[in-house]
Order: structure tokens, then C-alpha cells, then sequence
């Protein structure tokens, strides 16, 4: 799951610094590749210094914190800019030939009004006898001509138009549904809304994304103590379980047992108040001996050894033969 979540937040960081670029660059068109180099400098230093404050916020001095923390909030209000001049550039290229042939065909619809107006006054005289003429004739044949070119100049953008209406058809349902059917500016305030909410989600989730696997890789490494019977007996990573070995009880075969008919006692009498003994000849006392009844091993008894007794240096195993 760490690895998932830093996953997602470099992605989501990468994707949202492409679009923060290639945006400031079309808004400072005169600079592109000296605000390309300045914009990616500039989101990578927001990514490490997110995750050094995290990591050092205890440990930080009080102004660095704050000057550092206000740092990524703009670096992420220009990312936010960024993000939206490449969405409302990407809107207006795909609507720009949208505009040029509804100027277009407004146009041609207006020559069409003009030149049905002229047919009617036309087709009006020729009905009157008295004005009727071969000339008359002639320009009721041209007006004719002319809305015919008019309309085969009609149908290619008409149907270039329904085109881009398809294209746009979601976010103009969109705009018709929060602004109206009436409202003729309803796809650019729809496409602005959608910018904006892209805005609040995209650039604050990465950075929040990369704090998420901060936490998970500090919580992954620092370890929990395993207390048993009161001791620590080891330690724990979060979620990973370790296997502690319980104490193993002395197994009987770990027990060296004597025979009894090998132990003697040794019975001694002990006095109740030992006197101290002078040495005649040294004159120096000699410490009593104490006498107590004890087990010592009898070695009157014959034990079957499997080692030499009189070796040397060391035991050494007797020879089968």
C-alpha cells in the first residue's frame, strides 16, 4: 500500500507539472523554454520540500517552518494557474473553428436574407405588366443564381459546425443544465466550472498524496516493542508480524542423574561454638573445620568410564577392542 500511495502522488505530481508548464508557458508565450526550465524546477522543489517538512516539523525552526510552508501553498496556487490556462487553451483551440464558421455562416445567412428580399421585389414587378421587362427577367436569373451559391457554400460549414456541436455536445448539455438553454454563454461558464473543481483536486491531492506516504514509510519503520511476562522480548515494524519463540521448559533428557548407591554420606560431628587452634611450632592459628554432613560421590564404587583415566593432557576415549 506505501508503495501504491507514493506511486499515485509522484504520478498525480508529474501529470499536474506538465499541465502547470506547458500552461505557464502559453500564458508567457515570449519566454517558453526559460519558463519550462523555471516551471519544472519549481515542482520539484515543491515535492521535496513537502516531504522535508513533514519529516523535520518538530525539529524545525519556527520561521523556516512557516516561510517553507507558505512556499508550497503558492508554488501550488501557480501550479493551480498553470493547470488552468492549459485546459482553457485546450477549450478554446478545439471551439476556435467553431467561432470561425459561425462568423461564417452568420454571414452567409445574411447575404441570403438580402438576396431572398431582392427575388420577392423581383418576382413582385414581374407580376405587374406595366413593369414587366426582358431586363427584369434577367435579374430575377441572377438573384436565383446567387442564392444558389449561396447555399453550396452553406453545407460544408453546416456540417463542420454539427461536427464540433458533437464534440462539445457533453459540456454544452452541461452549460444547458446549471445556466439555461437561453443563455448563449453557457459552454464557456460550464468548461470554467469544470476547470475550476480539476483545480481543487488536482495539484492538493498530490501534495497530500506524497505527506500520505511519508506517514506510511515513518510508521513502517519505527518498531513496536513485544512486552511478554513483563519483558521486552523483541521488537515489531507496524502490521508485520513477528514470531517470538515462547521459553522452553528443561527437557528430562536435559537432567544428569547420579545413582543413588554411588552417594555416600559423611557424617561429621558440627560443634556449637568452634574454638580457634594454634599451631605449636608456627605458632599461627589454624582455622577450624567445619563438619557438616555431606553427599560426595563413593569412591569405593567401581563407575565403568569410557575415558582413560591416566591420560596426560586430556581425556581420551578408550579404545573398543
Amino acid at each position: 500500500m506505501i508503495f501504491l500511495t507514493l506511486l499515485s502522488a509522484l504520478l498525480l505530481s508529474g501529470i499536474a507539472a506538465y499541465y502547470s508548464v506547458i500552461g505557464l508557458a502559453a500564458i508567457f508565450t515570449g519566454a517558453f523554454w526559460p519558463i519550462v526550465f523555471m516551471g519544472s524546477v519549481l515542482e520539484m522543489s515543491k515535492l521535496v520540500t513537502t516531504s522535508w517538512l513533514y519529516r523535520n516539523w518538530k525539529t524545525c525552526p519556527l520561521l523556516l517552518k512557516s516561510y517553507l510552508t507558505f512556499a508550497v501553498v503558492i508554488l501550488m496556487l501557480i501550479t493551480s494557474m498553470g493547470i488552468f490556462g492549459f485546459l482553457s487553451k485546450s477549450h478554446i483551440d478545439s471551439t476556435l473553428d467553431a467561432g470561425a464558421n459561425q462568423v461564417e455562416v452568420k454571414t452567409l445567412n445574411t447575404q441570403e436574407k438580402i438576396a431572398k428580399e431582392r427575388l420577392d421585389y423581383l418576382l413582385a414587378r414581374a407580376k405587374d405588366p406595366s413593369t414587366a421587362s426582358n431586363r427584369l427577367d434577367k435579374q430575377i436569373q441572377d438573384t436565383q443564381k446567387e442564392l444558389n451559391e449561396i447555399s453550396k457554400r452553406k453545407l460544408p460549414l453546416l456540417k463542420e459546425s454539427n461536427k464540433l456541436v458533437a464534440e462539445v455536445g457533453p459540456i454544452k448539455y452541461v452549460g444547458d443544465m446549471i445556466y439555461g438553454t437561453d443563455d448563449a454563454d453557457a459552454i464557456d461558464k460550464a468548461v470554467r466550472l469544470v476547470i475550476m473543481l480539476i483545480m481543487i483536486v488536482f495539484d492538493p491531492l498530490a501534495v497530500l498524496l506524497l505527506i500520505a506516504a511519508n506517514m506510511s514509510m515513518n510508521r513502517s519503520s519505527v518498531g513496536k516493542p513485544i512486552v511478554k511476562d513483563g519483558e521486552i522480548v523483541g521488537v515489531t515494524a507496524q502490521d508485520i508480524p513477528v514470531f517470538v519463540p515462547e521459553k522452553e521448559e528443561p527437557k528430562e533428557t536435559d537432567k544428569v542423574e547420579i545413582p543413588k548407591e554411588n552417594i555416600v554420606e559423611i557424617e561429621e560431628n558440627i560443634p556449637e561454638q568452634e574454638s580457634i587452634v594454634i599451631d605449636e611450632a608456627s605458632g599461627e592459628s589454624i582455622p577450624p573445620i567445619s563438619k557438616s554432613k555431606r553427599g560426595f560421590p563413593n569412591r569405593k564404587s567401581k563407575i565403568d568410564s569410557m575415558y582413560v583415566d591416566d591420560a596426560e593432557l586430556a581425556f581420551r576415549k578408550k579404545e573398543n577392542k
